[in-house]
């Protein structure tokens, strides 16, 4: 069935009201309300459907500005459930109001399921992301305040307005009394509708690239290299032009699209890249979400062409389900030596494409297979701090990995012994010197008992000295073991930066049965060295050097939680937790 998108009434002070426009009759149905304000953009109102198209008229009909939407409509189309709707602009055609640097010819600003109800705003925006479709940016978010909403101020020439909703979803009958716009004064600039002229096209931005790879387009990978951030002067090797488009090939037969879809690609057009330098040098461009998936990805899928031993091959594959979308590392893992000919690229891909098979069959190529486990349990515990639920959920899915628990029942019944959160609590700090772990840790609750390596080297003198870093380490281990049998939380300053470092502290914390949270600091090169000048005490150039080669970041599911901080000092992905979601 087609709908056509309800017209939007004015709010009562919009200026570009007509005299045949919808107004509001009144704003009770948001005030009180949680509302996001997003741009209004100058482009044709357009539907997308699983089976087709159109514009705000059902039954529009050809024109070259639509051509493209057409295609876009055709990757992503499918992927769409049955009765739903994606609602948004077409930005192809310059309307009124030239774009530059658009991320795409299309953003989608409404979902509709099939019950003809629109989505809450996030839903909204996570559903569009998983398609690979961008939504208009955000001017400003909050309960309605119309004093606010009155204030906002941005340049008419490039703006043409703004569209207020409710965060929460809505009915469409609903639709006049939760959506409003507000449109600058004379907003449509042009003697000749644009539909009369000739067509000229709104411009791209850089990372327009990175939404045509995520909405399911071929990748231009110098554009796409460039996008992330990454040196476009490097050169695109033909072995990863190969690789990039085999990945794609099998990506889309998985019905990837999305960051999914983007973060394959960048993993198969970048095999071999230093994990911790790619993860920071994507956070900015990508988010570091997505940054450290990609980065992952590349470290994780050589394990995938090397001969396992098939009666563990299920509890590994679980045991990485926390760490990545395992069918896109399947798929980066069985097309990176696709430009290699050679025996050993052969052999690669075929192991990959036999763990594929177990993966398969164990029901884990699926997005989110460890999704219903989690969300079971964590509704099963809901009335759990978060200390307690998210070590509940570490120590269901690794039980589940051995097939101890096969479902939310049984795994509500093995978490027992956890739920009271009597256990004490390691926080372990993972980076090179400079990278904010002792500042990390000054902002953690004053009652964490702290064990720095730097300060037992300053007890005996010089904390610059390494010399006699075992018996520093043995000291430190000591006091670790102590502390945890006293109870409470207890943070481990030190560098950790391979796992052999990781594992000694791993050991007793697991001794005591302590909650292990992994706090991975993610800094760039640049701006290490940087802060390395300025700090009180700098090390060496030449053993911040000598970390950075040493540096692993941890995966995900190496402890019972992660969290991934990036240069400013903050939080900015997790992994682990029972509120978050799966790679």
């Amino acid at each position: 069935m087609r709908v056509s998108y309800p017209r939007t009434p004015h709010l009562p002070w919009s200026p570009g009201a007509s005299a045949d426009d919808v107004r509001s009759g009144g704003l009770d149905g948001l005030r009180g309300r949680e509302v996001v304000v997003t741009e209004k953009l100058d482009g044709e109102n357009t539907t997308l459907y699983r089976d087709g198209l159109h514009a705000r008229s059902l039954d529009s009909g050809h024109h070259p500005a639509r051509a493209w939407v057409k295609g876009l409509q055709g990757r992503i189309g499918p992927l769409a459930p049955a009765g739903w709707r994606v609602c948004g602009e077409n930005m192809f055609a310059r309307h009124s109001i030239a774009y530059r640097e658009l991320d795409s010819w299309f953003y989608g600003f409404s979902v509709w399921d099939a019950t003809d109800r629109c989505l809450g705003w996030d839903d909204t925006v996570r559903f569009l992301r998983r398609l690979g479709v961008p939504a208009p940016r955000v001017l400003w978010r909050g309960t309605f305040d119309e004093r606010a909403l009155r204030a906002l101020r941005f340049d008419t020439e490039r703006v043409e307005g703004y569209v207020v909703r409710t965060v929460e979803g809505f009915a469409r009958e609903e639709f006049g009394l939760r959506v409003a716009k507000w449109v600058r004064p004379q907003h449509v600039q042009t003697d000749t509708h644009w539909m009369h002229a000739a067509v000229v096209e709104n411009g791209l931005g850089p990372a327009a690239a990175l939404w045509a790879v995520r909405s399911g387009a071929p990748a231009d990978l110098p554009a796409l290299l460039a996008a992330a951030g990454l040196d476009p002067a490097v050169e695109v090797t033909e072995a990863a032009g190969a690789a990039v488009e085999d990945v794609c090939a099998r990506l889309d037969v998985l019905g990837r699209r999305g960051d999914a879809r983007l973060a394959g690609v960048l993993a198969a057009a970048l095999p071999g890249s230093n994990r911790a330098r790619l993860a920071a040098s994507l956070a900015g461009p990508l988010g570091m979400p997505l940054a450290r998936r990609v980065a992952d990805l590349v470290g994780l899928h050589p394990a995938l062409q090397r001969p396992y031993p098939d009666e563990d091959r299920r509890a590994g594959l679980v045991r990485l389900a926390v760490a990545a979308d395992l069918g896109v590392l399947h798929a980066v893992a069985a097309a990176v030596p696709a430009g290699r000919a050679d025996a050993e690229a052969a052999d690669a891909r075929e192991q990959a494409e036999w763990s594929a098979l177990h993966a398969e069959d164990a029901g884990l190529l699926g997005e989110a297979p460890l999704a219903a486990l989690r969300t079971g349990l964590g509704e099963a515990l809901a009335e759990l701090g978060p200390d307690a639920a998210d070590r509940c959920w570490a120590e269901a899915r690794e039980a589940f990995a051995l097939g101890r628990v096969t479902g939310v029942e049984d795994a509500v019944a093995a978490a027992w012994r956890w739920r009271s959160g009597a256990f004490p609590h390691l926080v372990q700090l993972v980076g090179p010197s400079g990278s904010g772990k002792s500042v990390f840790a000054d902002g953690l609750p004053a009652t964490a008992a702290r064990i720095s390596l730097d300060a037992l080297r300053e007890e005996r003198g010089d904390r610059s000295d390494q010399r006699a870093n075992a018996d520093i380490l043995r000291a430190g281990l000591d006091r670790l073991d102590a502390a945890l049998a006293r109870g409470g939380t207890v943070v481990w300053d030190a560098t950790s930066l391979n796992r052999q470092q990781r594992s000694l502290v791993q050991g007793i914390a697991q001794r005591r049965d302590a909650l292990v949270t992994q706090v991975v600091l993610l800094v760039g090169k640049a701006e290490l060295v940087r802060r390395n000048t300025v700090r009180p005490h700098p090390v060496p150039s030449g053993v911040l050097a000598a970390q950075l080669r040493r540096f692993g970041p941890p995966y995900a599911g190496e402890a019972h939680r992660t969290w991934y901080v990036g240069e400013a000092g903050a939080v900015e992905d997790t992994a682990g937790t029972i509120g978050g979601e799966d790679a």
